[in-house]
């Protein structure tokens, strides 16, 4: 399961990927790309969602299309967009707000809204989601499906190896600890049982966002136009990562792939792991052992980055379709359903009204491990977002790479990212 969990393959629906007129006289058609494959539990959901709208929005049809993964359901709408056909609305990446600004491709939700009441819509969802869904004092994404990194571990091989399996790793050198007396090794030295496992492919920069953030260094500014990769404070942050693995061989050497690790973690063959919460739904069926989801191990402070997605209105929409897609997002975000959705997915819901609602209330009850990642969010930062956002990423997570295969060294590996990024956002300056 991916970070942004349901996010599967690349099918998409034949012939949908274009913004529809209205279907009959009166009626307002919001075409709707989500990032998903076509099939699977997710889309019936989201369907049933559409269809429960229409019986309340008599004039508003929804029309979901599933448009593959996060990247591919970009460039789906980037390309529809400059052919003069985008969707009216699009859950897309928070950290692709720049892309979609820079390409003149969204409206900002300010523009839309229609006096106090949608202004107090704004301003009710958790200000860490609202990180990467504002700039330059607009409001141009929705939060959605969001989520941040937490740490899951095994309480069985916890007790197995001694530890109090209650009690899971609150700082740095607590995680490398415990990481050691949990990796299994055979007289020949090879290791059935690693203490912990950072994925290191899919999203690397994402999880290498939670050691720095807990060093106490942030990797951009809000503006998007600078980032700081070769502070000393984040070659410490991945020379502690690199030392988990090549130093203290507590963790996998080389790179750890994304969508294995919580195979690896039902299959008992790491004892912790850090990933999304976007995979407690995922590991709550499938681990075959009572498990524990904490807050991510302090450094210098606690610290996660938020990530997932967020709604955006497309600009060459007509203002009918705006205003239905508006009243799309403003339902499929009410306090209930908010709930609902985190439950049903394991994303966090991502306004504090929605955790008072008595389902949200009863779920926690009888699986507290749903509310960890809601608990950080006062620790949480900004997931990277810049201009040129894949770019700039990329060289960020060439580096990562470079440092983890023993290839670079993390400070030069940096010092390198950074050279590169200063490259690619020189245009964007002010």
């Amino acid at each position: 399961m991916r970070r942004r969990s349901f996010i599967g393959g690349s099918a998409a629906v034949a012939g949908g990927l274009v913004a529809a007129p209205a279907t009959a006289q009166g009626t307002v058609e919001v075409s709707f790309f989500y990032p998903v494959a076509v099939g699977g539990p997710i889309t019936k959901i989201i369907d049933g969602l559409a269809a429960d709208f229409e019986k309340e929005h008599a004039g508003i049809k929804v029309k979901p299309i599933y448009a593959g993964t996060y990247q591919e359901t970009i460039v789906k709408a980037l390309t529809a967009h400059k052919s003069g056909t985008p969707p009216v609305t699009s859950v897309l990446l928070s950290t692709d707000m720049f892309t979609l600004i820079d390409e003149d491709a969204i409206v900002p939700f300010d523009d839309l809204a229609k006096g106090a009441t949608d202004a107090a819509w704004i301003k009710s969802f958790y200000p860490a989601f609202m990180f990467n869904s504002q700039t330059g004092g607009k409001t141009w994404g929705i939060p959605f499906q969001r989520s941040t990194v937490v740490l899951y571990w095994n309480k069985e091989l916890f007790k197995e190896a001694g530890l109090d399996p209650e009690k899971p790793p609150a700082t740095w050198a607590e995680q490398a600890v415990m990481a050691e007396k949990l990796t299994k090794r055979d007289a020949a030295g090879n290791t059935s049982q690693w203490g912990i496992q950072v994925p290191s492919s899919g999203f690397p920069y994402w999880l290498f966002q939670g050691f720095t953030t807990q060093n106490g260094v942030e990797l951009m500014n809000q503006a998007g136009d600078t980032t700081y990769y070769d502070k000393p404070e984040v070659a410490q942050a991945l020379q502690y990562w690199v030392d988990l693995s090549r130093k203290q061989k507590v963790h996998p050497p080389s790179i750890v792939e994304w969508g294995t690790t919580p195979k690896d973690f039902f299959e008992r063959k790491t004892a912790m792991m850090w990933t999304t919460t976007g995979n407690l739904t995922n590991v709550r069926n499938n681990a075959k052992f009572d498990f524990g989801v904490a807050m991510l191990p302090a450094g210098k402070r606690r610290g996660s980055p938020t990530g997932g997605g967020n709604f955006y209105v497309f600009k060459k929409s007509t203002p009918q379709q705006r205003d239905a897609a508006l009243a799309f997002i403003k339902w499929i975000t009410t306090p209930e359903r908010a709930a609902q959705w985190g439950i049903d997915t394991g994303y966090v819901a991502v306004r504090p009204d929605a955790w008072d609602t008595p389902v949200m209330k009863k779920y926690v009850e009888g699986f507290p491990a749903a509310a960890v990642a809601r608990d950080q969010l006062p620790h949480a930062v900004a997931e990277l977002s810049t201009h040129e956002n894949q770019r700039v990423t990329k060289a960020l997570n060439d580096g990562l790479q470079a440092a983890l295969t023993g290839a670079k060294t993390p400070e030069q590996a940096m010092k390198d990212a950074q050279a590169e990024a200063t490259r690619i956002l020189r245009p964007y300056k002010k």
